[in-house]
């Protein structure tokens, strides 16, 4: 029995800090918008113009018409009458400006934080995933960078402008008329913040649970189209389609619930704009029986805070997407935030290029695990000498392809090494790790574009005789060939278009193509009957010649041919070897 390991760091792992949750997502939000500040602020500028234009077109329209009651000399309209056809065009140009601006900016600001997180994903792919589905990445590459979108164009521009415009309209209501300027303030304040404040703790359990809720429906989506066909073999798709319906039920009621009070807060902005209406109206009248305010003005104090409302009355809203958002932003701020499981050292070390493609690959006393709680492997010992075709087996789950992620550092060990002619994997850039050994697992994935492109991923600058070469090493070139695009010849999405044996050849001939010193092929044989995967192996040893190569695999048959065979019991023995055969 092996004893249990103590609490490791691997090393080159930064100390161990106090988590920090939830991650700080308007300091991640600010950092993204740094580039794009000037376009944003001047998008800010063209809102509260615009705004102001609509603005000043209801004021100066209401002393033209109450002026023009008195029926002055029409000289003395002209500049009335002039600034309101001003107002009036320049408020579509304006908010034209204010439009493209803004989203110009914020496209750009997605744009950027779509690579950041993309490349995130990259690199802590697959070890700092954990139990992340492939539907809940695809609902965080999306939908959740898209509420960046969402909350700069429709929060923090509706807000920016909306202060610039209620405090330009506050000095001039209380320039004309105090006591309306100071109910137009008290109007503003509440609608900016106690409305969506009232709203926030109605809708705070539906709107946390939008996001998470269409993330879950996403993820149970794409298993359900991934695992169609051992689902159907299962009888189970029905009992996962009732589980989407359910999912998709609890979502349509967060929404209905988010949207419920969402006019909750449209309906006390339109009370709270009537109320300031009331006041102004009422104050002004006993202003202007007074005699303390012109008669002209009193439409201008009364009618000013229509437009003002008008223009920043969808601050409630605003916020309420803002509380819907919330959650989105802190799943991208936590992954734009995750620690790298496979740090790159910082002194980078190189192994020797004078071995010819000879390395000496090597676990010693490995421990490994995908999450703290869980050990996969303990006190895991390998040596893979140039050349050398090794068998690994074992039953599934004991851990075998938690050493193929560590043999091209998708994984880091938390106590002993992985070496390469003595130099520990982690003082390796990762890059050079992936080009000294392959990995080709039993996904075999394609991508939707031809057979030349997926196999020139292997190496890019391959000739036409090297493809060929490497399609008949793994028995394809024949049925190429018979293609009438050959080459050429588009696969599908996700290779539907190839049946599973071809799909694994492919991806075997894109490894062989890569001359990589190393192949690790996990699973190769997968789903396969017998006969067809005895094939498959016959076609690989062939095909891997003077290569060192590992196989990982549940099987027990025709394994005859290789240099050693190992056995994985658990992952937590040590690794156990039933016969060597000397090269």
């Amino acid at each position: 029995m092996v004893p249990e390991p103590a609490p490791i760091r691997p090393r080159g792992w930064p100390p161990i800090q106090p988590p920090s949750w939830p991650p700080s997502w308007p300091r991640m939000l600010a950092r993204a918008c740094r580039p794009s500040v000037l376009r944003l602020a001047l998008a800010v500028i063209a809102g509260v113009a615009a705004s102001g234009a609509s603005i000043g077109l209801m004021a100066t329209s209401a002393w033209l018409i109450s002026r023009a009651s008195t029926h002055p000399p029409v000289l003395h309209l002209m500049v009335a009458i002039v600034a309101v056809r001003a107002f009036g065009l320049s408020r579509g140009a304006f908010r034209y400006a204010e439009r493209l601006l803004g989203h110009d900016a914020a496209l750009r600001v997605l744009a950027d934080l779509r690579v950041s997180t993309y490349r995130t994903l990259a690199r802590i792919s697959p070890a700092g995933l954990g139990a992340t589905r492939r539907g809940d990445l695809v609902s965080q590459f999306v939908s959740d960078l898209d509420a960046v979108l969402d909350v700069l164009v429709r929060v923090i521009l509706p807000y920016a402008v909306a202060l610039g415009v209620g405090l330009c309209s506050v000095a001039l209501t209380v320039t004309l008329f105090p006591p309306a300027g100071l109910a137009l303030a008290c109007g503003l304040v509440v609608v900016a913040f106690a409305v969506p404040a009232t709203q926030a703790r109605a809708s705070r359990a539906s709107a946390g649970r939008v996001s998470p809720l269409r993330g879950e429906l996403a993820a149970g989506t794409v298993d359900l189209l991934h695992g169609l066909a051992d689902l159907t073999a299962c009888g189970a798709v029905e009992e996962r389609l009732s589980q989407l319906v359910a999912t998709d039920r609890r979502l349509r009621v967060a929404e209905t619930r988010a949207s419920g009070t969402a006019g909750v807060g449209a309906a006390l902005t339109t009370m709270v704009a009537g109320c300031c209406v009331a006041v102004g109206l009422a104050a002004g009248a006993v202003a202007v029986h007074a005699g303390t305010l012109d008669g002209e003005l009193l439409a201008v104090v009364t009618l000013t805070p229509l437009a003002v409302f008008d223009s920043i009355g969808n601050l409630p809203v605003a916020a309420a997407r803002l509380g819907a958002a919330r959650a989105a932003l802190r799943r991208v701020a936590s992954t734009l935030a995750a620690e790298d499981p496979t740090p790159e050292p910082a002194s980078p070390a190189l192994p020797s290029s004078a071995a010819g493609g000879r390395h000496v690959v090597e676990l010693h006393g490995v421990h490994a695990s995908w999450t703290p709680d869980r050990p996969v492997l303990r006190g895991v010992d390998l040596r893979l000498l140039p050349g050398r075709r090794v068998a690994l087996i074992g039953a599934s789950g004991a851990g075998k392809s938690t050493i193929a992620a560590l043999l091209v550092r998708f994984l880091d060990p938390v106590a002993g090494s992985v070496t390469i002619d003595g130099i520990d994997f982690r003082d390796i850039p990762a890059d050079e790790i992936r080009r000294l050994i392959r990995l080709c697992d039993d996904e075999a994935y394609l991508f939707d574009s031809t057979i030349e492109a997926n196999l020139r991923i292997g190496r890019p600058e391959a000739t036409a005789e090297q493809l060929r070469e490497a399609l008949a090493a793994a028995r394809l070139l024949e049925w190429v060939e018979t293609l009438p695009d050959g080459l050429s010849t588009l696969v599908g999405e996700h290779g539907v278009r190839c049946s599973g044996g071809q799909r694994r050849r492919l991806a075997l001939a894109r490894a062989l193509l890569s001359e990589a010193a190393v192949l690790v092929l996990d699973e190769p044989t997968e789903h396969l009957d017998e006969p067809t995967a005895q094939a498959v192996l016959r076609d690989l040893l062939d095909a891997t010649t003077g290569r060192t190569t590992l196989l990982i695999t549940h099987r027990t048959a025709g394994l005859e041919a290789f240099d050693e065979i190992v056995l994985l019991d658990s992952g937590i023995a040590t690794i156990q070897p039933l016969s060597v055969v000397d090269a």
